[in-house]
């Protein structure tokens, strides 16, 4: 019979596993003396073997009583590796799914992706977890939990740095903060270990991570700060009134009025606010007179403020006749839609008015930078409604139309960092109250700072835009037939 012993126990790796081979080929591995009998009873031994049998097992590194494994931190090691791993994989599916499903531009919905996908890359780390810290029966798992690392520490990282351009307080905080601390340790941890060994090219898969996360820096930079700012914005507004035509059964002139927009632009815009108001003005004449004191007494009277000056012409007043929505917040104006809307105001034949003019005024936010949830904030509430949130005494508020609802940026990455945003509209007939704003608290917390607002205002694209008409009453009445008396002076 050989001498040569059956089984070769070899020293304890790092870790304190013990490999055992037979024959001179790798049989298993055991920690502890427990599964070391468990491993030589599939290999034919008896249940009760001696294990100081040198005919039968030979010792190398250390004998029987050898076993520098510590259970309780090798488990621990794996149950903070996979909740870590799998936390930021949770995190990075929800940061990254709205974007790749539904994010307006191309850009956007790539930087979606990256997140979903590294996701799935901490979804296996999570996996290979098992077998690193275990028997180490496949060579990269070590690299691969890794790559879960690394990426759960890029990723942190940038929402960590995002957070701290503004430091509003969110409940996401509550997550990456303490996964940005742990993929530090995770990370630390690994490198010590030297867990990329056993791989075939080390410095292949390192070229790979480093390129990856280039890539995805340059997608995301792109993504949040370039595209958005690259599309440019154009509207076309347009007011216009048409012949007037004289009613047959009561002393007044019917006047057409005509008001189209379109977005000639490259991205689609919400409306946030809008609204048309026609005027008629009054005026005192003179054959003589001087421009800059008609210019004072125009600005000194009630309803006058529109900076003009005409010589003979001084004591402006203007009256509100027609005012009402154009095309109502909340709806949404693609890239080449054109609206248009016909109305028809009444002037008396007798009217004082000399002109009459209309304002089209127009508040937009871009699509590409914010989403809007229509039905919400196209609803108004009014003031004047006791059983309403938003209601407010007539003596302060006047009579109000509020528009408020939530506003989502386009960039998940920006929702996820930042308190929620509130859009607010205000509107009243005549332009009375004509303001729309952007900030951190909704209707119920105004006013809001202002400098925020504008921030705001500036972040999500907004702008207004206006359209004007100016139209003689003679002209109208001269089209409608009615002959006009000369007043005295």
């Amino acid at each position: 019979m050989s001498i040569r012993p059956w089984v070769v126990v070899e020293a304890p790796d790092r870790r304190g596993l013990r490999r055992v081979t037979k024959g001179g080929k790798t049989v298993g591995s055991a920690w502890s003396p427990g599964e070391l009998r468990k491993l030589l009873r599939r290999l034919g031994f008896p249940q009760d073997i001696d294990l100081e049998d040198s005919t039968s097992i030979c010792w190398r590194g250390g004998g029987s009583g050898t076993w520098p494994d510590r259970p309780w931190r090798r488990y621990a090691v794996i149950v903070l590796m996979l909740a870590g791993l799998l936390a930021s994989m949770a995190l990075n599916a929800v940061v990254g799914w709205p974007d790749a499903s539904g994010a307006l531009t191309f850009a956007q919905r790539i930087s979606g992706v990256l997140f979903v996908l590294t996701g799935v890359v901490e979804g296996a780390a999570a996996i290979a977890v098992l077998d690193y810290w275990r028997r180490r029966q496949f060579r990269a798992s070590g690299a691969i939990v890794l790559l879960g690392a690394l990426i759960a520490l890029a990723t942190d990282s940038v929402l960590l740095f995002m957070w701290l351009e503004e430091r509003e307080y969110t409940y996401y905080l509550l997550v990456f903060l303490p996964l940005w601390c742990w993929s530090l340790w995770a990370v630390f941890l690994l490198v010590h270990e030297r867990s990329w060994k056993g791989i075939p090219q080390p410095k292949r898969f390192a070229a790979g991570v480093v390129v990856t996360a280039v890539l995805s820096g340059v997608s995301l930079a792109y993504s949040t700060m370039y595209q958005p700012a690259a599309a440019p914005m154009h509207f076309t507004l347009k007011a216009e009134f048409g012949k007037s035509r004289a009613d047959r059964n009561h002393p007044f002139v019917h006047v057409p009025l005509t008001l189209s927009m379109k977005n000639t632009g490259g991205i689609p815009v919400y409306i946030m606010n809008d609204i048309y108001t026609v005027r008629g003005r009054e005026a005192k004449y003179s054959e003589s007179g001087d421009l800059a004191t008609e210019w004072r007494e125009s600005l000194g009277r009630r309803g006058g403020g529109e900076g003009e000056a005409e010589l003979h012409v001084g004591n402006l007043r203007y009256t509100p006749i027609s005012s009402g929505h154009f095309y109502g917040p909340g709806n949404r104006l693609d890239v080449g839609q054109e609206y248009t809307l016909k109305r028809v105001f009444q002037l008396p034949e007798d009217t004082k008015y000399d002109t009459v003019s209309v304002r089209l005024q127009i508040l937009y936010m871009r699509k590409d930078r914010g989403k809007l949830d229509a039905e919400e904030f196209g609803t108004p509430h009014y003031t004047w409604n006791e059983r309403d949130k938003y209601f407010c005494l007539p003596e302060w508020c006047g009579e109000q139309l509020i528009y408020s609802g939530r506003l989502w940026h386009n960039n998940n990455l920006i929702n996820v960092t930042r308190k929620p945003r509130y859009v607010t509209a205000i509107w009243s007939p005549g332009g009375r109250n004509f303001v729309s704003s952007i900030s951190s608290v909704d209707y119920s917390s105004y006013p809001s700072d202002a400098k925020e607002v504008k921030r705001e205002l500036d972040r999500y694209g907004a702008a207004k835009v206006s359209a004007n008409s100016v139209v003689s009453v003679a002209e109208l009445l001269r089209y409608s037939g009615v002959s006009i008396p000369r007043r005295p002076r």
